[in-house]
């Protein structure tokens, strides 16, 4: 045993003499001195009165939950927001070319009122990716407007006609008799819609930020007659007994004309046969037209209101003309 802490430790080790023999060389070393512990304080209860005045400072947020700043860094702790580097050195860019998109809107005058069509799809490019977009819209329960085109710019109009609604709602005309109640008239028809619609997409093309949409807008004008008008993206504006957007121009147009040629023919059509040809139409347009659906909307638009049937699907296909078309894919003669 050793004396001291600090002293040497001897361990022999054994090494190999050039004689041949063994010898037996101490390496010192030094004894490994444990660290005291600690003294364990006693626990003591702490003081009731004093608990009771004591109020522990809240945690600071470090964001902002104030709803007109929601999320945003605390000024007094970050310091202000600097948004200079949003700020860009280059022009002002605008949609060059629609992304998610809508294809045909049709719509046909009978004697009574005008129907409207439109199938549900929204096309992501190529690729049918949604497929319950309603793009028809009623306005003040007396017209109804059909969207083609771009489907964002599409629900940029339809918030546009929400607060127009709203407004056309508490300013609307009113006509009081003392005998009847009071009928409120609307001072927005179909004709007015159709010519503030294309005074809003004339200024949107003049500022070279074109609504990328094609527009049918059906309804009554002031005379109570059959109203249907057409607006592109240009400000361009047209009427016609039947109007059709996109592919229906081209696919429905020739079968709705055949119904009714003109307007002096519109008289002789009953809505049965005015609703009949517009789903002939949305049957051809679906077999022709890849960007479109077998569920469509559907609005019937007369004195006694809109009747807006949003779930429609396509009846009796049948493909069997599949087989005479030639000129697409390996054909056999």
């Amino acid at each position: 045993m050793y004396s001291t802490p600090g002293e040497k430790l001897q361990r022999p080790i054994l090494n190999l003499s050039p004689e041949g023999s063994f010898n037996l060389h101490p390496i010192p070393q030094t004894k490994r001195i444990p660290r005291p512990t600690p003294p364990i304080k006693p626990y003591t209860i702490p003081d009731t009165q004093r608990l009771v005045n004591h109020k522990p400072r809240p945690p600071q947020p470090k964001m902002d939950h104030r709803p007109q700043a929601w999320g945003r860094p605390r000024d007094d702790v970050y310091g202000a927001y600097d948004a200079s580097y949003m700020n860009t050195n280059g022009p002002n860019q605008h949609t060059q070319s629609p992304i998610v998109t809508g294809t045909s809107v049709l719509g046909m005058k009978f004697k009574d009122g005008v129907v409207i069509a439109a199938d549900n799809l929204a096309s992501y490019g190529s690729l049918a990716r949604f497929t319950d977009v309603k793009r028809l819209r009623t306005f003040a329960e007396t017209s109804v407007v059909g969207f083609g085109g771009d489907v964002s710019d599409m629900q940029y109009l339809d918030r546009h006609l929400t607060e127009l609604a709203i407004d056309e709602a508490y300013t609307t005309a009113t006509t009081t008799d003392v005998e009847t109640s009071t009928t409120p008239q609307p001072t927005l028809n179909a004709r007015n819609l159709h010519k503030y619609l294309q005074k809003l997409l004339y200024h949107r093309r003049s500022k070279f930020d074109p609504l990328w949409n094609s527009l049918l807008v059906a309804g009554l004008d002031e005379d109570g007659a059959p109203f249907l008008a057409a607006a592109d993206l240009l400000g361009t504006t047209y009427t016609s007994p039947s109007l059709a957007t996109g592919f229906g121009s081209m696919l429905a147009q020739p079968i709705m004309r055949r119904l009714v040629p003109d307007e002096a023919s519109v008289k002789d059509i009953t809505r049965e046969q005015a609703i009949e040809c517009v789903r002939e139409c949305m049957k051809v347009l679906f077999y022709r037209d890849a960007r479109s659906l077998d569920s469509y909307s559907l609005a019937v638009v007369t004195k006694a209101g809109v009747e807006l049937s949003e779930k429609e699907k396509l009846e009796n296909q049948s493909w069997a003309f599949a087989d005479r078309i030639k000129g697409y894919g390996t054909q056999t003669v």
